[in-house]
């Protein structure tokens, strides 16, 4: 009952405290400083307080309410500008530098309407998860962002252009803890959750839209580098079988620091293929789904007088996507796993519950991405958002993640992510 009556609140609470906000907003135009104005029923209003929301990265701003601000709900209204990979680069770079000017002028006005749909969906959370302290804390860094990039003024020169990606790299860092203070905001609020679907939507939005956020701000940033067979972030000779040999490389070594061994890694299928492509989506899927592969190997045979046996990874492109399939001989799963396996917050691995043993994998390296604990200690698992994660990236490259299993021998993994020069299936960020 208590349950019910707390997943309904959000229904009702929500405009209650946009009208007060409203109202008091309206009243302190009314009163004098230091002093309050009486409601009709003999009730006083005190004028709001400022908060100030402090980053080491980013201004100090000052707000007084989380639930009426008008810049952010006129532009949460407005859709994003969604460019594709394959316009990014053909517009390449001009010697005059109007290239930059151009990028510059895009991501000045389409980034604040990113952030305020952020803003606007931690508004709609339910009232009892959208006080979790965490989450608070994300709700004010977003706003403390949005503010900040909506008053840069309007970008004309060049020595704006620098003074506004020195801002978009501060963002970067800013935001840069992200997605371990939304899995621990929602570990944390999770048996106020009665909706498993909004949680999946609600993280789905959030975790794309900082992906694609940080493709177009890196993408900005390495324009204004001159690097060997690049335009930006998109590398213009993507190779599938370096991203597989540097990922294998990374996890063996994480594998070897937990269980003391690990599987070799055979790769096979169209093993010479280039073609353009922005690693940093992929750079998150493949460690991810090698941690599954090595780890489900090495708990399946780490008793086998036979040795441990390869985890295979195939590659294959077409016209239209790019294909990973990551086979392993690790034991498959049951049922009731492989139901659970796109949830987020699910994890096979039993330290799941002990939060001081949690791994975050992030973007934090260009070439793979770096895993962190609290106890700075390498894990391969018990964090519960790599799959579903993984899945949602894939997802909005205009691909899929799909897992096939047989209990008792192994599972084989596809990974299939758009192409950039695909016709059909067009990516758009």
């Amino acid at each position: 009952m208590f349950g019910t009556k707390v997943r309904r609140l959000p229904l009702t609470l929500g405009p209650v405290v946009r009208q007060q906000t409203n109202i008091a907003t309206n009243l302190k135009n009314d009163t004098q400083d230091g002093q309050t104005a009486k409601f009709s029923n003999g009730s006083r209003y005190v004028p709001p307080t400022e908060k100030t929301i402090r980053d080491k990265h980013l201004a100090d701003i000052k707000v007084t309410s989380f639930y009426s601000q008008t810049a952010i709900e006129q532009l949460a209204m407005k859709p994003p500008t969604r460019l594709t990979p394959l316009t990014m680069m053909y517009i390449g770079k001009t010697e005059d530098g109007n290239h930059l000017l151009r990028s510059a002028k895009y991501l000045h006005k389409d980034l604040p309407i990113r952030f305020a749909h952020r803003i606007d969906d931690f508004r709609n959370l339910p009232f009892v998860v959208a006080c979790n302290p965490l989450l608070l804390e994300l709700h004010e860094r977003f706003i403390k962002i949005f503010h900040t990039l909506n008053s840069f003024p309007p970008i004309k020169t060049l020595d704006q252009e620098k003074v506004f990606t020195e801002l978009l790299q501060n963002t970067l860092n800013c935001s840069s803890d992200t997605l371990p203070l939304l899995a621990e905001g929602f570990r944390e609020s999770k048996r106020h959750i009665k909706q498993e679907t909004l949680v999946r939507s609600f993280l789905d939005r959030a975790l794309t839209s900082r992906l694609a956020i940080k493709m177009l701000i890196e993408h900005h940033i390495e324009l204004r580098k001159d690097k060997p067979n690049y335009i930006g972030a998109i590398c213009m000779s993507f190779s599938p079988k370096e991203l597989i040999r540097s990922s294998a490389e990374y996890v063996k070594k994480v594998c070897q620091a937990e269980y003391g061994v690990a599987p070799d890694v055979k790769i096979d299928g169209h093993i010479h293929s280039s073609f353009p492509y922005i690693t940093t989506p992929l750079n998150y899927i493949i460690p991810e789904m090698l941690k599954n592969a090595f780890r489900a190997t090495v708990e399946h045979h780490r008793y086998s007088d036979l040795g441990l046996p390869s985890v295979g990874v195939t590659i294959a492109v077409n016209e239209d996507e790019l294909v990973f399939r990551i086979r392993d001989r690790g034991g498959g799963m049951p049922r009731g796993i492989l139901e659970k396996i796109f949830d987020y917050h699910f994890s096979s691995n039993n330290l799941s519950s002990d939060t001081s043993l949690l791994s975050y994998t992030d973007f934090d390296n260009h070439l793979y991405d770096q895993l962190v604990t609290k106890d700075n200690t390498n894990r391969m698992s018990g964090y519960g958002f790599g799959v579903p994660t993984s899945r949602a990236y894939c997802e909005y490259l205009n691909g899929s993640l799909s897992i096939e299993t047989m209990y008792g021998i192994g599972s084989d993994i596809y990974v299939r992510v758009g192409l950039l020069t695909s016709e059909n299936r067009v990516v758009r960020l």
